[in-house]
């Protein structure tokens, strides 16, 4: 970790930044499961708010 002191005895801790790098476009088996995931996410989240409509 990377520390400074200032003169008046404050120290300031800095987090060592990790080093930045290009995302790459996800594989084909990979979109199959973000739509999968996504589909299964709205399916949950109808549901919650067809039960609380019905619920109230």
């Amino acid at each position: 970790m990377y520390t400074t002191q200032i003169d008046n005895g404050l120290t300031n801790a800095y987090a060592v930044e990790p080093k930045a790098y290009y995302a790459e476009y996800p594989a084909p088996y990979q979109q199959r499961r973000y739509l999968v995931q996504g589909a299964i996410a709205a399916f949950f989240i109808t549901s919650l708010v067809i039960v609380s409509a019905v619920i109230s």
